[in-house]
Parts: structure tokens; C-alpha cells; sequence
């Protein structure tokens, strides 16, 4: 399979990237990695007219701790820096958990969260975690930089709300409460695919109760979700049994996942559920040091 005739460029400015990029006037792609763009490419389901390759920008590939305890982090940077970056697994050890899943090493080594989250694939992992750690996503275009809020920016399946003319450039991570608890959950068909379904939990617990959740999910729906009502369920509770089955109940219904040749709905509808149980007991042990919690 080869790829639709197109132009290159290689620009050495972000300035000069989004000039292409309003010059193109919607024919243009954005190129990184390239790991969910070249594959689409030569199976013919893009035929943008020019390239704009970004990777010789400098200043857009960093891990950069604030002091608020939150993280910078440019669009360039890589899943396998992520994955390995010791101010992630430190501050935010739910995204360092969740990178053991991306793909395999030779993706990882390739592949960009700028280009994942922009790619906005339902069953990947980076855009699951930019819903559950409320990030903020920048971006510039012709007419200057703007920030969106992730709840805002994944739209649909492979859409997100980048506008044609625009460069994610930065991702911001809010701190998480100091000792939150976390978890996250995928079962996919082998290691290395994308999930069928997906999981992610933070909890803060304040004298033995819930004071913020958050619920995660995806590969039910055509964008990652957080599950607002099971959230409600959990604030002001302790992680018992009876309480994580109210929220569990609660991710069941409010998720309405497809049929594919993967799995059926019903059995990702059953599987999400499996997989919030073990988030929220792992969690919870986590926040209180509980060993025995959910048992």
C-alpha cells in the first residue's frame, strides 16, 4: 500500500508551521510521529495535498514541573519520555500506569501525546487521561493561541476540536490533591492494541471519606468520558462495597458502547463495569492504605 501523492514541508518555526498551515487552506495534515497519520494515508482514507513535518521546531518537546505540583508538557514529546519521566510517575502516577499500555516500544519511541490527542482515537489512552486529569490544551493559529479544556476537546470519533488552520502546542496538567489515591484498568486483546475497554480513577479521601472522585472511562463511546453521575455517587462516602456498586451500576448505564468485530456491546457494557470495581478498590487502597477495602 502506498500513500496519495502529496508535497513536504519542513518548517524550523512554529510561525512558519502555521503559516503552511493557513496557506493550505484545509489541505494540509500535521506530521509528528506519523503513527496513526502514515498508516491512514496509505490505506488511502487521507489525501491531504501537503505535509507540514514539525519536528524540527524547537522548544516543543519537554516535561516541565510547575510549582503547583502540575506539569507542562510540550506536544512533541514523545509517549516513550512520558512513560519513562519521573516527574509523571511521580506526580501524576495514573498517566505513568496508563503509558505501559500505548502501543509497543517502537510506537512509544515515535509517537507524540500532540499527535494522539489530536488524532482523538476513542480507544487510546491519552485522551482518557487528558479527560480525567482536566488538562488544558493550547493552541495557535493565524489567529493567535487559545486554550481548551479537554472536556471540550475531544468532539467524535478521530475529531477533535482543533481547527483546521491550528497546532496543539502545549499540555497543561492541573496538580492532583497531595495523596490521592489512583488506578487504571484495560483489558485489550494483546498487549500493545487498543483497548477494548478502559478505566481511570483519582480519588481524595479526607477523614475516611471520598472529598473529590474522579471516573474515567473508554472504548465504550466515541469519545473518553467521565462518568459525572457515578462521581456524584461517590463524593462524601467511603469505598464500600454497597457504594461501589451504586457507581458501578451507574458507568453501566451511562455508557452506550458499539458492536464491533472486537466485542459485542453487551460484553464491553459488562467489561467497563468489571474494570471500575477494580479501579475504585485500588484507589481507595491506595488513598487510605486500606488493604482490605472492597473485599
Amino acid at each position: 500500500m502506498k500513500p496519495p501523492p502529496f508535497d513536504y514541508l519542513r518548517p524550523h518555526t512554529l510561525d512558519e508551521a502555521v503559516r503552511a498551515l493557513q496557506a493550505a487552506a484545509g489541505e494540509a495534515k500535521i506530521i509528528a510521529g506519523g503513527q496513526s497519520l502514515i498508516p491512514m494515508l496509505n490505506f488511502r482514507l487521507l489525501n491531504p495535498g501537503i505535509l507540514i513535518d514539525i519536528n524540527r521546531i524547537a522548544g516543543l518537546d519537554y516535561v516541565r514541573p510547575r510549582a503547583d505540583g502540575g506539569l507542562d508538557i510540550g506536544a512533541l514529546t514523545r509517549h516513550h519520555t512520558l512513560e519513562t519521566s519521573d516527574d509523571v510517575r511521580q506526580r501524576f502516577p495514573v498517566l505513568h500506569a496508563a503509558m505501559q499500555h500505548v502501543a509497543h516500544l517502537a510506537i512509544r519511541n515515535r509517537g507524540t501525546i500532540g499527535g494522539s490527542i489530536t488524532h482523538a482515537d476513542p480507544a487510546a489512552e491519552l485522551p482518557l487521561m487528558m479527560v480525567l486529569l482536566d488538562a488544558q490544551i493550547r493552541a495557535v493559529s493565524p489567529r493567535g493561541a487559545r486554550t481548551l479544556e479537554a472536556q471540550d476537546f475531544f468532539v467524535g470519533a478521530l475529531t477533535s476540536a482543533v481547527d483546521e488552520d491550528e497546532i496543539v502546542t502545549e499540555i497543561s496538567l492541573p496538580p492532583l490533591p497531595q495523596g490521592a489515591g489512583w488506578a487504571f484498568e484495560e483489558v485489550a486483546r494483546r498487549s500493545g492494541d487498543f483497548a477494548l475497554a478502559a478505566v481511570g480513577v483519582v480519588l481524595h479521601v479526607d477523614a475516611g471519606k471520598i472529598a473529590e472522585a474522579r471516573l474515567g472511562v473508554m472504548g465504550v463511546g466515541d469519545t473518553p468520558l467521565r462518568m459525572f453521575e457515578a462521581e456524584t455517587i461517590l463524593f462524601g462516602q467511603a469505598c464500600d462495597e454497597a457504594v461501589i456498586d451504586d457507581a458501578v451500576a451507574s458507568v453501566r448505564t451511562a455508557v452506550e458502547p458499539a458492536t464491533d468485530l472486537h466485542a459485542s456491546a453487551d460484553y464491553r457494557r459488562h467489561l467497563v463495569g468489571v474494570l471500575a470495581r477494580r479501579a475504585l478498590r485500588d484507589a481507595w487502597r491506595r488513598a487510605t492504605g486500606d488493604q482490605h477495602a472492597g473485599n
